[in-house]
């Protein structure tokens, strides 16, 4: 098969294919690029493998390119990177890999076209184009991996039992590939995740980690959530999750299966953003409701408290998978701890305290609550969920209304612990947050306006009533 060359590979296609000439290394565009773009879908990724040194052909490369790019070498794997105007390019020599039990790092010897091929995880990845003069852009395609891109199926070029237990993330990067693409597993593979999912341990957390970001990224992440389960590699590298799948009955009634509501919440979100950690607030936001599932005669199954013991899990599961601790971790929790307070005021009278409090507590993120409130709601009844998005809709206005009025967003009281310190003569002490804190909750209640002058004075009379007197 002929790969008809796009108008703006030609420079890059023609500069590889006379390098390789020069140095005789029969060379190959292979992996994603290709398949990416048999897949009519956008690449910036641009693997090149030859038969001889991949740095030698990259630094010759790099003499015809003007102006002359850095080139990036990595002798300990044989690799070498450079920059051409939106491509980044690896290069590498045509290897053959073995495996040790206790490893995925392949024990490599150098190889033929044949043998790189052999190593790749997938079919559809294992694609090669040729850059050679005997056969240029012909498209050299051992597994028939064209035929599983048309037929939008994922399989391994040799034995998936081997091909998994020799690298175990290459399980993660079949559902990875699965949900990014929409294409499914085929069923030998699938089966071979199912069998081969505990090496999955002999995987370091970050390697995992790095997957399952990739998978929340895209435009459907339950479909890769949904064959992690399956294969049951989710109770292995996300328990807590895998733990929310089922249903409890008593006296008849059942509660909502948290897993697959929390998959829909997920994908709702995905519709919406493009915030990662919004998607993670999707996954963690009902993550303690198994430890605090209750039945309460008269109420049914109940699940008190498990925003706050969920917004405490949040820091434990954001270390243990190696996921960033400062802002994206904070605000993840933050959010998992406010995901209730929207809906509880939908289902009330709405007091201009409560909603003072809520904009305070949620700063900043207030929008993004209310965007994850709309996408939790996924009940089967198509009339509750005309009802909560139109309770919604006004508890949204009414934020914007008192918003305008209050200017509460990011709001601190308007008297610093500083100037209480400053004004009564003290150091830092009880009475000093016992002041600042009345401040603020008779801003929040409505008893005071947000104005200097008002808190300054409440202040005074807070200070009179603990014996303080201003110096």
């Amino acid at each position: 098969m002929q790969i008809e060359i796009k108008e703006k590979e030609q420079e890059i296609f023609n500069l590889l294919s006379e390098s390789a000439k020069e140095l005789g290394f029969p060379t190959y565009i292979i992996g994603g690029y290709v398949r990416d773009r048999l897949l009519q879908r956008p690449s910036k990724d641009m693997d090149i493998v030859c038969v001889g040194s991949g740095i030698e052909l990259a630094k010759k490369l790099a003499t015809k390119l003007h102006p002359k790019p850095k080139v990036v070498v990595y002798k300990r794997f044989g690799t070498a990177m450079l920059n051409f105007k939106d491509l980044e390019l690896e290069f590498v020599g045509a290897r053959k890999e073995s495996y040790r039990q206790e490893s995925r790092k392949p024990i490599v010897e150098d190889g033929t076209l044949e043998d790189d091929q052999n190593r790749r995880d997938f079919t559809i990845n294992a694609l090669a184009i040729s850059l050679n003069a005997e056969n240029y852009a012909t498209l050299v395609d051992p597994f028939g991996g064209v035929s599983h891109l048309e037929e939008k199926r994922i399989l391994t070029p040799l034995d998936p039992n081997i091909t998994f237990s020799d690298d175990p993330l290459r399980m993660l990067r079949a559902i990875r590939f699965a949900t990014q693409l929409n294409f499914t597993i085929d069923e030998v593979t699938l089966k071979a995740i199912s069998d081969q999912k505990e090496r999955i341990q002999i995987i370091s957390q970050e390697r995992i980690t790095t997957e399952l970001q990739k998978i929340m990224a895209t435009d459907k992440p339950s479909i890769g959530y949904k064959l992690l389960f399956d294969t049951g590699l989710l109770k292995l590298i996300f328990p807590a999750l895998a733990e929310m799948h089922g249903v409890d009955y008593k006296n008849g009634q059942g509660h909502k299966d948290n897993f697959y509501h929390t998959l829909q919440v997920l994908d709702n979100i995905a519709k919406v953003s493009d915030n990662i950690w919004l998607r993670w607030v999707a996954v963690l936001h009902d993550i303690a409701k198994p430890l605090t599932k209750r039945f309460v005669t008269g109420q049914g199954w109940t699940f008190h408290g498990h925003e706050a013991l969920g917004a405490r899990f949040v820091p434990k599961f954001f270390r243990r998978m190696k996921l960033p601790m400062g802002n994206e971790m904070k605000y993840v929790q933050k959010l998992v701890g406010l995901h209730q307070r929207p809906v509880v005021l939908t289902k009330e009278e709405i007091t201009d305290s409560a909603l003072r409090r809520l904009m305070f507590e949620a700063g900043e993120d207030i929008d993004d609550l209310l965007l994850f409130c709309g996408a939790d709601s996924t009940s089967k009844f198509q009339w509750k969920l005309d009802k909560y998005a139109k309770n919604l809709k006004v508890l949204t206005a009414k934020i914007a209304e008192l918003e305008e009025n209050d200017r509460l967003r990011n709001w601190q009281p308007p008297i610093s612990g500083e100037v209480i310190m400053e004004t009564f003569d003290l150091k830092p002490c009880r009475e000093v947050g016992q002041i600042k804190n009345s401040i603020r909750e008779a801003i929040l209640d409505g008893d005071i306006q947000n104005d200097y002058q008002e808190a300054f004075d409440f202040m005074v009379k807070k200070a009179e009533e603990l014996g303080l007197s201003p110096v």
